[in-house]
């Protein structure tokens, strides 16, 4: 028997492993077309799960596109989509498309950032 402490570090184990498998579509689609999305207690369970978008739990999410892909679980359209392999496809299109440009963009931030500090470091002197 496991002490409540130990069940809850478990379950909380579990929780954020699954959550953050909701990041991929292919996993997503998987599941739609094993029928979880129809199990009225797998879709309640997803409502369950989005107490992980309060920052005390998000925090240790390291997949952070998977609240995106929980909050559209919410949707019975988005879920009986999920069955279409292209449906799955195209996601994971998107999300490594939003990667690529979020790397540019961030990279560029940075480096203006970084111009702009030596720049005010410059004319101090």
């Amino acid at each position: 028997v496991l002490s409540d402490d130990t069940g809850n570090r478990l379950r909380f184990q579990l929780e954020l492993e699954f959550v953050q498998c909701l990041a991929n579509p292919n996993y997503l689609n998987f599941l739609a077309q094993r029928g979880y999305f129809k199990d009225k207690a797998f879709v309640n369970y997803l409502k369950y799960l989005l107490y992980w978008k309060e920052p005390e739990y998000a925090k240790y999410l390291k997949y952070p596109q998977c609240l995106h892909m929980l909050e559209l679980l919410q949707y019975e359209h988005f879920r009986k989509e999920l069955v279409n392999a292209q449906c799955a496809k195209f996601i994971d299109e998107q999300q490594i498309l939003h990667w690529q440009h979020y790397s540019r963009k961030r990279m560029r931030l940075q480096q203006a950032l970084a111009e702009q500090q030596q720049q005010n470091n410059t004319s101090v002197k």
